[in-house]
């Protein structure tokens, strides 16, 4: 895939536009979106998103396409499960929900950040190591056999070293100053607890896209798809944590679709790597013939019927746990 200075310049603009529009919005009329608006921002970006896949199709064909369609589905749904933290943490922190949306958009922008600097690194090695798919293969197969056998009820947050070593270098205010992240207490300059959330958001970003950059390299290896794929999934994730953050805990079964998904691309890796195996101690440095290439629409396909199943099965789980859950109805007392 032979992408231009021009394209790569002209894509980094258009999403910074985006980004800096969506800042300025927030930091101009701070609020707890509705529905109706959540709705809207959320068919924008995923509009955007199919739009982009198009235009890839139409310049560089229709494997690229579904090469970004797959990842990109795949790191959408990898970033609706970091939702579950970020509710988790909100709720840590007492965070009012007026100033959540100033969190979630400057955690959006550190995560960016942080899976740039990533996919530089990974693309590097892959482009010259094949071996690295063994390691990304086995650490997504790792991956996915943790996060089926974890129970999302009992999933807390944990205060990472360096959220412990933000609260003791900092001398930090009891409460809120809207969305400030420091004020002054009694003539003395303090950080507000919205700084430390900031951090918890960032520092667990980072551990995320230790997850989802190796899944991405799974399905392509094209930087210009693995970037914009993860962008565009992303995107959007402010809106969507206001527009299903009711429904979280209804996708009961969603950590065993995702560990379907990483298990299935790990796998792929595996043979993959073992069909341009060149290492000298296995196999006399021989590919494997035996071993196939997976085909870019399978993968799309198995992820998709996943992903479909596993909220299916959650809908329809949730929905029985209600209904035995609610009380019984009472009869009328007889008359008198």
């Amino acid at each position: 895939m032979n992408v231009s200075y021009w394209a790569w310049g002209l894509t980094l603009v258009a999403l910074m536009a985006l980004l800096l529009g969506d800042l300025l919005i927030i930091g101009r009329h701070p609020h707890e979106p509705r529905i109706r608006e959540s709705v809207a921002w959320v068919g924008f970006y995923v509009g955007l998103a199919l739009a982009f896949g198009l235009w890839i199709w139409a310049g560089y064909g229709a494997t690229y396409a579904a090469e970004f369609y797959t990842g990109w589905l795949t790191e959408y749904s990898l970033s609706v499960d970091n939702l579950f933290v970020f509710v988790i943490i909100m709720s840590r922190f007492v965070v009012p929900r007026p100033y959540q949306q100033k969190v979630l958009l400057v955690g959006i922008i550190l995560a960016l950040v942080m899976r740039g600097v990533f996919i530089a690194a990974g693309g590097l090695l892959v482009s010259r190591f094949v071996w690295v798919f063994y390691l990304f293969g086995a650490f997504l197969v790792y991956t996915a056999v943790k996060l089926a056998r974890h129970r999302q009820e009992d999933e807390q947050f944990q205060e990472n070293i360096v959220i412990r070593w933000s609260r003791r270098a900092f001398p930090m205010s009891p409460g809120y100053d809207h969305a400030r992240l420091t004020t002054v207490v009694d003539g003395r300059r303090m950080v507000t607890p919205m700084l430390i959330v900031m951090i918890a958001i960032g520092s667990t970003d980072l551990v995320f896209a230790v997850d989802s950059i190796p899944a991405i390299f799974g399905i392509t290896k094209e930087p210009y798809l693995v970037f914009t794929a993860n962008v565009f999934a992303l995107m959007g994730l402010r809106q969507l944590y206001f527009l299903i953050g009711g429904l979280l805990d209804r996708l009961i079964y969603l950590n065993v679709g995702l560990a379907v998904v990483l298990g299935f691309v790990g796998v792929k890796m595996l043979v993959e790597a073992l069909a341009d195996n060149n290492l000298p101690f296995v196999n006399g440095g021989r590919p494997f013939t035996w071993a196939p290439h997976v085909p870019i629409w399978l993968s799309l396909a198995v992820i998709l019927v996943t992903l479909a199943a596993a909220t299916g099965a959650s809908m329809i789980k949730s929905s029985r746990d209600r209904r035995r859950a609610a009380p019984l109805p009472t009869s009328p007392a007889p008359p008198a």
